[in-house]
């Protein structure tokens, strides 16, 4: 039987004649939620549109549900069941929320989306231009939801969100994966993620310099901080797709604080 999930092998991806993916494995199991954590220019975003097809990987291999699509365009890595939600909420800003919906299925199939956010069957008539950041971030997710992904692929979600914002979007992560889905979760929150997810890699210029079960972070914050420090210590990959998110290494002792206490 073909495995199930999405599959990375041996991914390798330059940008401007540098390699910033360097020999990188990589599963998502369908019914889980994988996490990646890394600092700022650990090549995290970089990977994310190497699998999704916005950008070609160099080396390796992507598969899903036990299908080559490494070299497959995007639109039908898509059609096969990978979504990803990039950073930056890339909504159609002069289509209302409805038509933003039916840019992936027709009007008569989006209900579902309104059943999850009923603050976008408010404003289904509105320009998403018009809508909030979270709202604008339900969008996303919500376009994502219906086109009933196999694997999703999620980028620093809470990125400019208010705190109260997030705590209405984080949950519907655990829905997914109980459904299914196979989660790919990039989030600046360690503790965040950590506390939602399963699997956990952490990637340092590039390449995956742990893997384990969310679990063995959580339960060593120190290990989870000198993670951070670790990679942000020798970071020399900082390239523009991730210079811009990740958890500094200032920040680590309160992220691995949280993710102790998330559990607790």
């Amino acid at each position: 039987m073909s495995p199930a999930g999405l599959e990375v092998r041996g991914l390798e991806v330059q940008r401007m004649g540098s390699l910033v993916v360097r020999d990188v494995d990589l599963v998502v199991p369908p019914g889980q939620v994988t996490v990646v954590l890394g600092t700022n220019g650990a090549g995290k975003t970089t990977m994310l549109e190497a699998i999704s097809g916005i950008i070609q990987s160099a080396k390796g291999t992507i598969s899903l549900d036990g299908h080559d699509i490494t070299r497959l365009v995007r639109p039908k890595r898509a059609r096969l069941g990978l979504a990803h939600i990039e950073q930056g909420r890339a909504i159609f800003p002069e289509l209302t929320t409805e038509e933003n919906l039916m840019v992936v299925r027709p009007r008569s199939e989006i209900d579902h989306a309104f059943e999850v956010f009923p603050e976008l069957a408010l404003r289904r008539g509105a320009r998403a231009a018009l809508l909030s950041g979270g709202e604008q971030q339900m969008l996303v997710i919500a376009r994502a939801l219906i086109s009933e992904p196999k694997v999703l692929m999620l980028d620093e979600m809470s990125l400019g969100l208010a705190p109260i914002v997030l705590k209405r979007l984080v949950p519907l992560v655990d829905e997914l994966a109980e459904r299914g889905v196979g989660v790919l979760l990039v989030e600046q929150y360690a503790h965040l993620a950590l506390a939602h997810g399963d699997r956990v890699y952490v990637l340092s210029r590039g390449e995956v310099a742990f893997e384990g079960d969310c679990e063995e972070l959580i339960d060593d914050p120190e290990r989870l901080r000198k993670l951070y420090l670790g990679v942000a210590g020798g970071e020399h990959d900082t390239q523009p797709a991730d210079a811009h998110h990740g958890p500094t290494a200032d920040a680590t002792q309160v992220a691995a604080d949280n993710a102790a206490r998330e559990r607790s």
